[in-house]
């Protein structure tokens, strides 16, 4: 089971990297741009957790971009971000996202939504 990240903070990356990695492969990059290009070259994680607020392909683009493809669309999709608006959080779920985590947030409660997401 391989999770991919997708957060401009590394500090962040790593920290989900490092618990999620206890039970799961992950995989973390730096924005959407750079995650796109690595699913477009034949990676299918069975989940993707990302930021909203990134360079080049902010996380709203990314959620389309997967969403709107069929190779990618049935990835489950939870949002970390520091955003707490609910228009935000309405605007991801619409976009197709599962789920939404406000940061800072708790690793063990994250763990399980992902487990879960993955476990359905």
């Amino acid at each position: 089971m391989e999770i991919l990240v997708i957060d401009d903070k590394q500090s962040l990356s790593e920290l989900v990297a490092q618990f999620l990695g206890q039970s799961y492969k992950v995989t973390t990059k730096e924005n959407g741009l750079e995650a796109l290009t690595w699913l477009q070259k034949g990676n299918l994680p069975d989940l993707i957790i990302t930021d909203l607020e990134m360079p080049e392909m902010d996380g709203f683009q990314l959620i389309e971009k997967v969403k709107g493809s069929g190779l990618f669309s049935d990835i489950p999709i939870i949002v970390l971000s520091c955003r707490e608006s609910s228009a935000d959080r309405i605007k991801c779920l619409r976009l197709g996202a599962q789920d939404y985590m406000v940061k800072p947030f708790n690793p063990e409660e994250l763990l399980i939504r992902v487990d879960k997401l993955i476990m359905q």
